[in-house]
Formats: C-alpha cells, structure tokens, sequence
C-alpha cells in the first residue's frame, strides 16, 4: 500500500512540477516586485498587476490547449484583438444587450478556433501554416471592424471585472478562476481532454488505441478560440475600446508561447497544464514589472527578457535531450 501511494505521489509530482515551479517563481519574483515598489503591495497595485497578468494568462491558456496536442496556435493573438474589436461594437447598452454582446464575442472566438481545428484536421495542414494564415484574416476582419482605434463598452460591467471585491481582491482574478472552473478543470478530466494528452504524446499510437483524435483536436482549438476571446473582452474593459492593432496581436502570440514554456508545458505536447501557464504569464509580466521598478534602461527590457525566456527554453530542453523513449516523460 505504502509503495502505491509512493508511486501514485510521484506520478502526481511528476505531472505537476513544472507548474509547482512556475508557481514558486511567481511568488518569489512578485515578493520582491511588492517589497521594492514605492507604494508596497497596495490593493491599487495588486489589482494593477493582476489585470495585466490576467490578460497574457488568458491568452496563454487558449495556446496550452492547442500545444498540448502537440501543435501551435499563431492566430490567438489576433483573435484576441479581434475580440476586442468586436467587443467595443457588442458590449455597450442595456444589461439584456450587453448580455448578448458577450455571447456574440465569445462565440465569435468560438468560431474562429473551431475553424481552425475544422482545417487543420480536415484539411492536413500544418497547425503553425494554418493558424499563421487565419490570424491574418481574423486581424483583417478587425481591421474593417475598427480602422481607426475607438468604440465603447458598458461601463457598470468593466468597472465589476477590472475592480476589487470587498475593497481588496482583484476581481480580475477571481473571473479567471472562473473561467479555471468552469472551462480548464473540466476539459481536462474529460474524456476529449484526455485523449488531447494522448494525442500529444504520440498520435500515431492514440490512433491505434482507438482515441478520438479529430474530435479531441476540434475541441482543443474551439476551446483556444473561446478563452483568446476572453482575453480580447478583458483588454476592451481595461480600455474601454477597440483597436485593430498588429502589434498588439503579435505580441501577445509570442509571449503566449513564453507563458507555456515557462509554466512547464511541452512544446512537444502530452504534458503540462493550463494552470502552469497561468503561473508562466504571471512570471512574464513580473519580469516586466521588476524590470520597471528596478528602474532598467527600457532599451535593454527586450534584450533581458529575450535571455531569460531562452535559458527557461533551454532547462526544459535538457531533459529532452536524455530521453530515448516518451514514455519515459510520463513516469
């Protein structure tokens, strides 16, 4: 008994550490962010640093699920702006039609993962030439929708979102453990969310193993699509307009990627967790922060934040490097 529980405890450890670490780094990095800001760990700066961290956090979310089936999503970032573009038309009115507004941009961005998934399973390209394509139309459409920066949201709901609860916990956060709960949690224990697992693993013996390989794929990039355009609601409430920005979208693809890398997920697929990006986008948007505090040239911000995220990518290279079977992952 002793020894299965030792051997389940460590099957549960091995599946987690990298967002343990993720974890632990957030919580040292953020110590020493709070304790060297002039202000120290006010409710203001709190609710601050979690607006921002929830932004990249959703959008690295929607790029764990499609990296866990061991592709890569380059259209999140401009299904985020496009969300946001979307959003500054939808969301504004009475409660009923801002209700409605939601709905149509997270099904928007509901749409623009499933077709996404619809040809990459379909139609046998390649997750990085098919998301780099769609990313160009989505941005397209965002660019018609909104060619110059403007628009508005209803106030009540983004003041709710980007406020504090009790006067002290960002309620940024507490939606993203909403969205935890009701989205990552149960695709994971589900049966398409682990056949997701098995597919990045090795797809050639989940098809042999009877898994559900397209279905489980279609629903991974729907799903990508749905939390990218959580994150482009989020950004609309912080600034209460759209903005068809290519920058912006870009920027948000590639430090996605960051994210997942640094919350111990495999860019090979089969391992890690949504949750351990999360703890990897908050990490990134630390290192920005501490960066400010600790008064960096702005200059050499890119340059620094470039060495770190190749030494991140290169820790979780090395154990690669000695595995000869990628089973050997997983035990």
């Amino acid at each position: 008994m002793n020894d299965w529980r030792m051997s389940d405890w460590r099957y549960w450890f091995n599946d987690h550490k990298g967002t343990l670490l993720a974890f632990a780094v957030f919580i040292v990095m953020f110590t020493i962010y709070a304790g060297n800001h002039s202000a120290g760990l006010t409710p203001n700066v709190a609710t601050t640093a979690a607006n921002k961290g929830v932004l990249l956090a959703l959008v690295a979310m929607a790029q764990t699920l499609v990296v866990l089936t061991a592709g890569i999503d380059l259209s999140v970032g401009m299904v985020f702006v496009l969300a946001n573009c979307l959003a500054s038309h939808l969301v504004v009115g009475t409660p009923v039609q801002t209700g409605l507004g939601v709905v149509a941009v997270l099904a928007a961005g509901l749409l623009c993962g499933a077709i996404n998934g619809l040809i990459v399973i379909y139609g046998r390209l390649q997750p990085i030439v098919t998301t780099l394509a769609t990313g160009a139309i989505y941005f397209g459409i965002a660019l018609a929708l909104r060619p110059v920066p403007g628009g508005d949201v209803n106030a009540e709901l983004a003041d709710a979102v980007t406020g504090r609860l009790w006067e002290t916990i960002p309620a940024a956060l507490a939606a993203l453990a909403g969205i935890v709960v009701l989205i990552c949690i149960p695709y994971r224990r589900s049966v398409l969310g682990r056949a997701a697992y098995a597919v990045g693993s090795s797809e050639p013996a989940a098809y042999m193993s009877g898994v559900p390989i397209g279905r489980a794929k279609l629903l991974a990039y729907s799903l990508s699509g749905l939390l990218a355009s959580c994150g482009g609601l989020m950004l609309t409430f912080l600034t209460y307009s759209g903005e068809a920005s290519a920058a912006t979208g870009g920027t948000y693809t590639l430090n996605s990627i960051a994210a997942v890398v640094l919350g111990g997920v495999s860019l090979y697929g089969g391992l890690g967790s949504a949750i351990g990006a999360i703890f990897g986008a908050f990490v990134l948007r630390t290192i920005g922060d501490l960066l400010f505090v600790f008064d960096f040239d702005p200059l050499w911000q890119p340059l620094f934040q470039g060495v770190i995220l190749l030494v991140a990518v290169s820790l979780a290279s090395v154990r690669l490097l000695k595995i000869r079977n990628r089973l050997d992952l997983f035990g």
